[in-house]
């Protein structure tokens, strides 16, 4: 004689759909219920632009420089590098020598993108192009 079994695939389906249209209708009625219950402000400052509580200068389609974005990917790169740091300083001694070399493997190819950031000046705050120039003639002795 088969066992018969207890899963019935429709209460699971009919489960579903209650936690769904309930989750829903929570949502909507919290909007709802938020949007009677606030007050309207129609004040002149509220449509204005501002950026950490200061008031807005000038147009707000500005371009930055591209320094910022250089350094700030620099100190994501470094940054999960110390990250990865603290599990292998954790396991160093369980990990031998493929640990350590593992982690010089690592350290190594970052420290060569930096030296590469470094020697064409892409960690330079100032890079002034017209300074550049004036070396290179001077060093050639045509600058006079």
């Amino acid at each position: 004689m088969p066992v018969e079994s207890a899963y019935d695939p429709a209460v699971t389906v009919q489960g579903f759909l209650i936690f769904a249209v309930a989750g829903i209708v929570f949502v909507l009625a919290v909007l709802l219920l938020g949007a009677l219950v606030r007050r309207q402000l129609a004040h002149p400052v509220k449509g204005q632009p501002y950026e950490c509580g200061e008031p807005a200068v000038g147009q707000s389609w500005v371009q930055f420089d591209l320094r910022f974005y250089v350094v700030a990917l620099v100190f994501v790169v470094f940054d999960v590098e110390i990250a990865l740091f603290y599990p292998w300083a954790v396991i160093y001694k369980d990990a031998g020598l493929a640990g350590v070399w593992d982690m010089l493997f690592f350290f190594g190819v970052l420290v060569v993108g930096y030296l590469y950031l470094w020697r064409f000046g892409y960690l330079d705050w100032v890079r002034a192009a017209s300074g550049q120039k004036r070396q290179a003639t001077l060093s050639t002795g045509s600058g006079q």
